[in-house]
């Protein structure tokens, strides 16, 4: 497996996740940053190799195999940013693209190591699930803090948007996981909410509300 394949599963899998639906090579294409023709290209390699089902025309699935080996690089990069954030003091909006690199380590019993070193984690910093050796892995029951109606309140368990500009600015208004946030108001024109948060209030547009998950009781 080179980078270029390992990368090209993981964005397949993030995509269309171990359901069957037909994922389109523009889609695809567009999440890589590429051109349609490149995604034929390296689906017909992938498809060799048993690791994902294309068709022309219509797009891609993965196999069995193919989603086992997506969850084996997600299972690794979130391993990474946990233990950057927990043993090396990064900070979450550091970790993505140093982990993206040490995703592609071959060696399993350095990642076993370092899940067993930060006690198993179910979760990483920015609330992804971290699967298994076995790939299985721990959804949480989850909506987006801009589905919620006023006077409705949820603790925040993860974020949409993992770009270091998002996590920076919701560094430098104190959000972040595990926070209580109450929908004190919204507004009609542009649907910005009026939010307290530990005991703070805070007005925050629809675009930063329709990227923060949260989970009601």
């Amino acid at each position: 497996m080179t980078r270029s394949e390992e990368n090209y599963l993981k964005a397949i899998f993030h995509l269309g996740g171990q359901n069957s639906k037909l994922i389109a090579t523009n889609a695809i294409a567009e999440q890589m940053e590429t051109k349609p023709s490149s995604v034929t290209d390296m689906a017909k390699k992938l498809a060799e190799k048993g690791l994902l089902h294309y068709k022309r025309y219509q797009g891609v699935t993965l196999t069995p195999m193919g989603v086992k080996t997506a969850l084996a690089i997600i299972r690794k990069h979130r391993l990474w940013e946990v233990f950057l954030v927990k043993k090396l003091d990064f900070t979450w909006d550091e970790v993505h693209e140093v982990a993206e690199q040490l995703e592609h380590i071959k060696s399993e019993k350095l990642i076993d190591k370092i899940d067993a070193l930060l006690e198993y984690p179910k979760f990483d910093p920015h609330g992804d699930p971290i699967p298994t050796k076995t790939g299985e892995f721990q959804e949480r029951a989850k909506q987006l803090l801009s589905e919620l109606p006023i006077a409705a309140q949820g603790v925040c368990v993860g974020v949409k948007d993992t770009s270091s500009t998002f996590l920076k600015f919701l560094d430098k208004n104190s959000i972040a996981l595990g926070n209580t946030i109450h929908i004190l108001d919204k507004e009609d024109f542009d649907n910005s909410l009026h939010i307290q948060i530990e005991g703070r209030e805070l007005q925050i547009s629809n675009q930063i509300a329709s990227n923060l998950y949260v989970k009601t009781a």
